[in-house]
């Protein structure tokens, strides 16, 4: 089991020490206590007026790019990641989102050897297209930084004071999604902690999350990272390009046409407000830059197909040697990111992690946990029965706010990386953003509130055609694939402590997953390699919580909603 004591537990040198606004919230956000129902509130339109200009742009432009051609290709990058795509509602997207609420918006700073000519851009999704904000600064490297920012109104409203860690879940999901469509011919990082001040100034925003200043009537945005695709063999000052960015704002930037905003309801003002204090940096202002790693199967076909799969779908277990991959994916994708262990089912119940230099796992915990997990994802019975549940973990009630920051960014960002990884391997997967009294550490005899769960991945196989589903089964990591393979003995269900008259938690049904659209993966078989004899392992205690009061049936959203925009989202 990878210890992330070191990474998760202690402040960073210099690290600002966790406020007592900060652990109240995320106390709040990870109890029982469930959101009031709010009115649904719609999407806004775009700030920026105008028709905008197509991302293909002129790939033939004289100074482009390598012998006149555009290096970084924005249309295919932004259409494989943010897009929505053409004539659908806007929702069914390339990156999850809780709820499907989207609230992550991208500026584009621009330089040389790009499909748009050097400048400032805000990017429509919905319509595919660029609107010019400003010129860039002189002398600015080549390639693209982009900037992503929250709109936090919808998801407030729809999570409550349980949505500002969705917030950061879905930027690094977003970030995760925008360096995978990273083209070929580029090279990629990524930035989870630089000041938010910083990328403000570099995105032409202001600084306040509570002013709308040149953008009247316009709902503030936050900034939480930074992606960077640069071409290959192009030496790039991450931190000094978005400090050139981020330079006095020439004259001609264009601002949000009007609208009318209205005073934050507490709620959102909070939000806001909490997460502007947790992406400060100051000591650190440039932040630091990441390469970012791209699995070696996930082709474009591969992000166009990724999709959040249904509940029935996520049943059969993926087997060892696939779990092991997407482990070792979930691993290496932020090297400041919280561990990962994977929960299984079928004829080999346990909790597994990564083995530290093999290809195999290694047991953490005998024992089925899933069920326990359900009840702790807001009360989802679906997580009981899925075939793997892979949990990101980690982030101290007390962790100073660079860490929470980055641990919630970086559990997005390896997430997505993992689901697309998933979708290359004909496997099926829907992430689990909402966690309540997750105590994975406490529940497994460690020091209570040290290793909280913050996101999931529920990943699941197709069954092999013609014949039932073997179950997870272990192998060595050397051997060659058998025709008949021998499953591991079965090892005791997860038990559960007795419980002395609890007091019924309030229902949790009003928060959903993080998801997506239901789309199809394409059907792939997986056939499990030969078993070993693994020495026993710690029988996992996992003690269930009090059963809530069933929660509303949840439906899967069509694609094309028949009620008004929007009403699909509500649980």
């Amino acid at each position: 089991m990878p210890d992330t004591s070191s990474r998760t537990a202690a402040p960073e040198s210099g690290a600002r020490p966790a406020s007592g606004l900060l652990r109240r919230a995320l106390a709040e956000a990870r109890s029982s206590r469930a959101p009031g129902l709010a009115p649904y509130v719609p999407e806004r339109p775009f700030p920026w007026s105008g028709a905008g200009m197509s991302l293909a742009g002129d790939e033939a432009r004289p100074g482009a790019g390598v012998r006149g051609r555009a290096v970084i290709d924005l249309d295919r990058a932004l259409r494989l990641s943010l897009a929505a795509p053409a004539g659908t509602p806007g929702r069914l997207r390339p990156v999850p989102s809780a709820g499907a609420l989207h609230p992550v918006r991208a500026h584009l700073l621009i330089g040389p050897g790009c499909s748009l000519p050097p400048g400032r851009y805000a990017y429509d999704p919905r319509a595919h297209r660029a609107h010019r904000r400003g010129p860039a600064p002189d002398g600015v490297s080549p390639g693209v930084l982009v900037v992503l920012t929250v709109a936090a109104s919808r998801t407030v409203a729809h999570y409550g004071h349980r949505a500002w860690p969705l917030l950061l879940l879905d930027t690094g999901h977003a970030a995760a999604a925008l360096a995978l469509a990273g083209p070929p011919t580029a090279d990629v990082l990524v930035c989870f902690d630089a000041d938010a001040a910083l990328l403000s100034a570099a995105a032409g925003l202001h600084a306040a999350p509570a002013r709308p200043d040149t953008r009247p009537g316009a709902e503030p945005e936050l900034p939480l990272a930074a992606v960077r695709l640069t071409p290959t063999g192009v030496t790039a000052d991450a931190p000094g390009t978005l400090t050139a960015w981020a330079g006095p704002i020439r004259a001609g930037t264009s601002s949000a046409r009007p609208g009318a905003e209205t005073a934050a309801p507490t709620e959102l003002a909070a939000a806001r407000h909490l997460l502007h204090h947790i992406a400060r940096a100051p000591e650190l202002p440039g932040g630091t830059w990441h390469a970012a790693p791209r699995p070696e199967p996930v082709t474009d076909g591969a992000l166009e197909r990724r999709r959040s799969a249904p509940p029935d779908d996520l049943t059969h277990p993926p087997g060892e040697y696939l779990l092991a991959r997407l482990l070792t994916t979930a691993r290496t994708a932020r090297p400041d990111g919280p561990a990962w262990t994977a929960a299984v089912g079928g004829d080999a119940p346990a909790l597994y992690a990564k083995a530290p230099g093999s290809r195999g796992l290694d047991v953490r915990a005998s024992g089925d946990a899933r069920p326990t997990l359900a009840r702790w994802a807001a009360g989802q019975k679906w997580i009981g029965g899925a075939g793997a549940v892979l949990l990101a973990h980690g982030c101290p009630g007390d962790a100073p706010a660079a860490a929470v920051r980055t641990c919630h960014l970086a559990a997005g960002y390896a997430a997505g990386a993992v689901q697309a990884h998933a979708t290359a391997l004909g496997l099926r997967s829907r992430p689990i953003g909402s966690w309540q009294r997750a105590d994975l550490g406490a529940a497994l005899g460690e020091a209570p509130g040290r290793d909280w769960i913050v996101h999931g991945l529920a990943v699941g196989a197709p069954p092999p055609p013609g014949r039932a589903d073997p179950g997870f089964v272990r192998h060595p990591p050397t051997a060659e694939r058998p025709t008949a393979p021998t499953p591991l003995a079965s090892t005791p269900p997860v038990t559960t402590a007795p419980a002395s008259t609890p007091t019924a938690p309030t229902p949790l049904a009003s928060t959903p997953p993080v998801t997506t659209e239901p789309g199809s993966a394409p059907p792939a078989s997986t056939t499990p390699r030969a078993t070993a004899t693994t020495p026993p392992a710690p029988e996992a205690r996992l003690p269930t919580p009090p059963a809530p009061t069933p929660p509303a049936t949840a439906t899967t959203t069509p694609a094309a909603p028949a009620t008004p925009p929007g009403e699909e989202e509500r649980p």
